[in-house]
């Protein structure tokens, strides 16, 4: 999952904060920041018929007759990667929850069709990278963030769900859990925090920041103490470690050699602030609200284009990807519904408005995988992650423009 990228160096253009009453977030010039509350009439959303235009994309041209989906519409017709359709089954859930449960039966097939991904070979179990679109030929590498993102993945699905589907994705939940804590990847090395992966390259934020995600809300779900200690120990590592106190963000990772690479991902930032927030709600400890409001803050000052209101991928890579910073509408719509204040979806709205002009195929309604600010250089594949991230976003976006 994730496989980041590095490019020459083109400076970013910084935002200086400005504070609105008693939540913190930044005004930037060229966009409207008014205060008005957000249009709830029963008009549809624009961003809805889009989401749905994006969902059509997927169901023509990636969705398969095994219920997976294919990595992508170009070079990769053949297998299915495990987080990209986790981050499918995530879309369908944002669908489900804003009401319309015809997106259930497919969601539900796609969770049974990962099975085929899951080390049955392991007691402890644990998914793989990939497959055969069949479910065929899964091995190789575990991905800690790809178990830890299936995880949260299945808790928003158990949110949308009952019966006995609602028991097994939080089983899934728990079992993704499970090989996370007993996988052997969160070890002493640069004092805690999980490896990327089996192959122990790195250990990156974005890793640690899903897995505090899951433990977080595992624990303020079931109130198992191995969870909150988990969650506990993911934060603490990450305090130390990850955070940036020049910028307020979190860096990239720590490699091999224990050399920390400091450049400043929208994703990694999105995925903390969510973290800050389903810990806040875990642990009863307001003050991670004001945690993730500094962070979002911090983000529109680091990562944000002025230039073309869009999150830049990272602050050494100018460029615009969906599943990547589209994370970044996600976490400033997240912060709208913790603290209700509507000029963190000013930038969640501007941000897929941006990425809807650089990115989206007018005739198609799909989503091309990355490109720069001003649309040059612009890659011919067509993703399956972004499409399902892309389709995410703008569902969770129309319940409030």
């Amino acid at each position: 999952m994730m496989r980041k990228i590095g490019y020459g160096f083109v400076a970013v253009m910084i935002i200086m904060a400005a504070s609105c009453s008693k939540d913190k977030t930044i005004k930037q010039k060229g966009i409207d920041t008014g205060n008005n509350p957000p249009d709830t009439s029963t008009v549809v959303s624009a961003y809805l018929t889009r989401a749905k235009q994006t969902h059509d994309f997927i169901a023509n041209n990636l969705f398969t007759t095994y219920k997976s989906y294919r990595v992508n519409t170009t070079t990769n017709v053949t297998s299915a990667f495990e987080w990209y359709n986790t981050s499918q089954i995530y879309a369908d859930a944002a669908m489900i929850a804003n009401g319309d449960n015809s997106y259930l039966a497919n969601m539900n097939a796609t969770f049974k069709w990962l099975d085929n991904l899951w080390d049955k070979s392991d007691l402890r179990g644990g998914y793989f990278a990939f497959a055969n679109l069949d479910g065929s030929g899964a091995s190789g590498t575990k991905y800690c963030d790809d178990n830890a993102l299936s995880g949260d993945v299945f808790l928003a699905a158990y949110d949308v769900t009952t019966g006995t589907d609602k028991a097994a994705y939080l089983a899934k939940a728990e079992a993704c859990a499970n090989w996370l804590m007993n996988s052997g990847l969160w070890d002493n090395t640069y004092g805690g925090g999980f490896w990327w992966n089996t192959d122990k390259p790195n250990k990156p934020t974005q890793t640690n920041g899903l897995a505090l995600q899951l433990f977080s809300r595992l624990y303020k779900i079931t109130g198992q103490t191995y969870y909150h200690d988990w969650a506990v120990s993911i934060n603490t590592w990450l305090q130390s470690k990850m955070y940036d106190s020049k910028t307020g963000c979190y860096i990239w990772m720590i490699d091999g050699a224990e050399v920390r690479h400091t450049e400043i991902f929208t994703y990694d930032n999105a995925i903390m602030i969510e973290a800050f927030l389903d810990y806040k709600d875990a642990m009863n400890d307001n003050s991670y609200l004001s945690k993730a409001q500094d962070l979002g803050n911090a983000m529109i000052s680091t990562l944000w284009s002025k230039d073309y209101n869009v999150f830049i991928f990272n602050t050494t890579d100018i460029r615009v990807n969906g599943a990547w910073c589209g994370w970044g509408s996600q976490g400033m719509i997240k912060l709208y519904e913790a603290d209700k204040n509507s000029n963190w979806l000013v930038y969640a709205k501007a941000n897929i408005d941006g990425m809807n002009v650089i990115l989206e195929d007018p005739n198609t309604h799909g989503y091309y995988n990355f490109a720069g600010l001003n649309g040059a250089g612009k890659y011919s594949n067509y993703e399956g992650v972004d499409q399902a991230w892309m389709e995410r976003v703008e569902v969770l976006l129309s319940k409030y423009k």
